[in-house]
């Protein structure tokens, strides 16, 4: 159940992120320059790239050797043949390419099941275009990890969201979505409840982990330089989720 009030906090981070930091070091001297702090049961959301980056996920793109297979589809949509090789490699399936008004779209299924634009492969927020980011290797793995150096150094038993953001079929814009998640169910399942009116419900299972990640993106943007937030008075399940059980299983899917 969730309570009515919620606080998003964000957590501004002045430096980058290099490969080897130590992200729970980072988001401590943060807070402490902010005067925050985590209390237990909070949610701490934490963008994507600079786990990405602590964790080395960063190519240098004169170091991509593109397939013949990228070179065709970088010639006929107008993208860069190294990031086509990356979004191809890092694929576990294409699943649609489309040039629409000039514009390439490359839709694939990432070796996490995520399906997203291009792997998840970016070059913003990077360094103007020399290299680019990989996603995590297993985000959930990455937040499980980050989850327990937090209580153990920090002292707070919190709920740990990595996000990233994803486009969605059939709608305009962005939003972010829950690549990553420990400490928590991302889904909260009335199924079986009755509502006020005493009907049963049979599909209200609800991507909990997807909207803390949005509300986060809405204090944090992407300009900002705040890789951190932490959501305060939102009353989760505490359970040994994954980012990965929000994955609709292909018996289920009708649009493979």
């Amino acid at each position: 159940m969730k309570s009515a009030i919620l606080s998003v906090i964000p957590v501004p981070l002045a430096e980058d992120i290099a490969p080897g930091d130590d992200l729970v070091r980072k988001l401590r001297q943060a807070m402490q320059h902010h005067n925050q702090a985590l209390l237990t049961d909070d949610v701490l959301v934490i963008k994507h790239k600079i786990v990405s980056k602590a964790e080395g996920r960063i190519i240098a793109l004169d170091s991509v050797q593109p397939s013949q297979a990228a070179q065709a589809w970088a010639k006929k949509s107008d993208a860069d043949a190294r990031l086509v090789e990356l979004a191809m490699s890092e694929a576990r399936r294409i699943v649609r390419k489309k040039v629409v008004n000039g514009r390439g779209i490359l839709i694939t299924e990432t070796h996490h099941g995520f399906v997203c634009a291009n792997s998840g492969v970016d070059i913003s927020n990077v360094d103007g275009g020399q290299r680019a980011i990989l996603l995590p290797k297993d985000p959930d793995r990455s937040a499980s990890r980050i989850r327990k150096r937090i209580k153990k150094e920090l002292g707070a038993s919190v709920a740990v969201i990595i996000s990233d953001s994803f486009g969605r079929a059939w709608r305009e814009g962005l939003t972010e979505v829950a690549i990553g998640v420990a400490g928590m169910s991302p889904l909260h399942d009335d199924r079986g409840k009755r509502d006020p009116h005493g009907y049963v419900l049979h599909a209200s299972a609800e991507a909990v982990a997807d909207e803390l990640a949005c509300a986060a993106g809405l204090v944090c943007g992407k300009l900002k330089r705040t890789p951190f937030c932490i959501v305060r008075g939102f009353r989760y399940s505490h359970a040994s989720g994954r980012a990965r059980d929000l994955i609709r299983a292909q018996s289920a899917d009708l649009f493979r």
